[in-house]
């Protein structure tokens, strides 16, 4: 009989941004309920928060050690399944390999890690315990990017030629880390960040996105990073030369002093026959140009989209659906995923399809690319 998966978090109590977004994504299907929390580093804002959230006394714990340790302490049908994430770069890698040793599954924060080094161990990690990870790669649970990958690969543009992906924010645009921004201080700080700020933070989104819909991989790249505010330590803008494993080249911009822009993340593809366009901003249209016809809009909820698309989304064309739903069909797919498990059932391959490790080591892998590239006099490095 089917129930609701039980999940704990990790972070993203009082103060934090993401976590919210978590929560509200993953209970949004009716598919998961959060019952246990390690909320926060600071002990007393930990249990705070658990207070807030209503979760019971004892499922409040101060830190994701004695949080693992009690609930796999737990008899099978009262412990969590899963843990979720959602602390900064530097506080990833720990929490989730204690918790694939103590048999939970994780859904995990991008970048998955703090360095490629660990990324690959977490691989190891999961491929011995045989139990599954879902990285948020928010933008890939959009119904209509699932439409443009569905159609990518049913040729419906022709060879691929080219990508355009752009990454603009401005909210960076001033010394923010330096002004009580908690935000901006941990994802300029290397210790804490890693070796990238803005590429690691949306220009790995961008990446991803890319390979996501197209289904190639990138294999050569040619960077510039640069650091537009002075006194910050991690880049803050950057350009991209791509190319493919399918003969496409591609441009990435990914920027954090693009002054007044909100999150415009936007992906232009072309093939042989024709090209899609897809704008964050604009999430429910999926823009399809072919040679010498009239340019289509596809909308979402329409009818005649992919199987994909109508799997991720909820209501009839014409009421928007946004940032939170496309979260939430990643939770969804991967808690589908995980109760076919429970079931001894295979999964469908419309709830598969949501980024796991290996995006998690393409991820890395690009971060380190782009980093090294930009410090090279080198035209090309190879990815």
């Amino acid at each position: 009989m089917k129930r609701k998966l039980r999940m704990g978090m990790i972070g993203g109590g009082q103060g934090a941004f993401i976590g919210a977004i978590h929560r509200s994504a993953a209970l949004m299907d009716g598919q998961i309920e959060l019952i246990a929390g390690a909320l926060s580093h600071d002990p007393q804002i930990a249990v705070e928060s658990g207070h807030d959230l209503y979760l019971e006394e004892e499922r409040i714990y101060r830190d994701y050690e004695t949080m693992l340790n009690r609930e796999a302490a737990l008899p099978v049908d009262r412990r969590i399944d899963f843990v979720s994430i959602v602390t900064p770069n530097y506080v990833h890698f720990d929490p989730a390999m204690m918790a694939l040793d103590k048999g939970f599954h994780v859904v995990i924060e991008k970048p998955m890690t703090f360095s490629l080094d660990e990324a690959y161990q977490l691989k190891q990690k999961l491929d011995a315990t045989g139990l599954s990870l879902m990285l948020t790669h928010t933008y890939s649970g959009y119904p209509m990017v699932k439409q443009a990958k569905q159609m990518v690969k049913s040729g419906s543009l022709g060879k691929i030629r080219k990508v355009y992906v752009e990454y603009p924010q401005g909210w960076l645009s001033r010394l923010s880390e330096l002004e009580g921004n908690a935000q901006a201080a941990w994802r300029t700080d290397p210790s804490r960040s890693g070796k990238s700020g803005c590429m690691g933070d949306i220009g790995t989104h961008a990446a991803h996105l890319a390979e996501y819909i197209t289904g190639a991989k990138i294999t050569h790249l040619c960077a510039d990073l640069n650091i537009m505010v002075q006194g910050r330590l991690l880049d803050d803008d950057g350009n991209v030369l791509l190319r493919f494993d399918n003969g496409a080249t591609g441009v990435l911009m990914a920027s954090q002093v693009a002054a007044g822009e909100e999150n415009p993340l936007k992906i232009r593809i072309y093939g042989e026959d024709g090209g899609l366009e897809w704008a964050q901003q604009e999430p429910n249209t999926l823009i399809y140009k072919l040679l010498d016809q009239p340019i289509q809009l596809l909308r979402a909820g329409g009818g005649y989209l992919s199987s994909y698309a109508k799997h991720n989304f909820r209501t009839p064309g014409g009421h928007p659906e946004g940032y939170i739903e496309a979260f939430a069909n990643l939770y969804r797919n991967f808690a589908l995923t995980l109760q076919s498990k429970l079931e001894g059932q295979t999964p469908s391959a419309e709830s598969l399809d949501f980024p796991g490790v290996e995006d998690g080591i393409r991820g890395m892998n690009f971060i380190d690319k782009v980093v090294a590239s930009a410090q090279s006099d080198m035209k090309w490095t190879t990815f």
